[in-house]
């Protein structure tokens, strides 16, 4: 009886564990902010990119989405900075190249740039390529719905009323929506821990009285 309580134990935690690792990897994605910003601006957007894997990432690449001016970008400590330029001079794609360690398993690194936005309204993607020191690469260029999102700047004319910011189109609505659910899915990930936890412990609890 008390190998079959123990192992249980076991099972339940190990169990639990995977559930928290996985659910930190699904909520890890490359994200370019801000998500509205106005037609024409120069705007300063910032890419924050964690290392989802037990290895460092060592390169990030960024291209820029049609209509998006690159302007200027600012230098971080151990990163070199490149872009990438079409036959009119136009920078199509910059890249951050680390001379240093990179970005470590649980640490994440913000790029700061700025961009003239377009003059008219436009949805911009992002689309970013993440490589890591083993030679791999994450692709973050699909859709909202995908495993490796790309992020949208929507540029629109009107993005406040009275302070406050107003969605206008489906693909902030639907950003909106994921957002509630990511949340409500984390208070559900916290609540299954509890109860595990308190299972575990009424477990060793019993097999201390045996």
């Amino acid at each position: 009886m008390k190998k079959f309580i123990s192992k249980t134990a076991k099972i339940i935690a190990s169990a639990f564990a995977m559930t928290m690792f996985f659910t930190g990897i699904a909520s890890a994605h490359v994200v370019v902010n801000p998500k509205i910003s106005t037609p024409g601006a120069w705007e300063t957007y910032t890419m924050k990119v964690p290392s989802e894997k037990e290895i460092a990432t060592t390169k990030v690449t960024l291209k820029i989405p049609s209509k998006f001016e690159f302007v200027s970008y600012q230098p971080i400590p151990g990163w070199k900075f490149s872009e990438t330029k079409d036959a009119n001079g136009v920078v199509t794609s910059v890249t951050w190249s680390a001379q240093n360690e990179g970005i470590l398993a649980g640490q994440f690194q913000q790029f700061v740039f700025m961009a003239k936005n377009p003059d008219a309204e436009v949805n911009g993607a992002w689309d970013a390529y993440q490589y890591y020191k083993d030679g791999s690469i994450v692709e973050w260029t699909g859709d909202e719905k995908s495993e490796a999102p790309h992020s949208i700047t929507n540029i629109v004319k009107d993005t406040t009323v009275k302070g406050e910011t107003v969605k206008t189109t489906k693909d902030e609505t639907v950003e909106e929506k994921t957002e509630k659910s990511n949340s409500s899915n984390t208070s559900l990930v916290m609540s299954i821990g509890a109860a595990v936890l308190s299972l575990i412990a009424l477990l060793v609890a019993i097999l201390k009285k045996k």
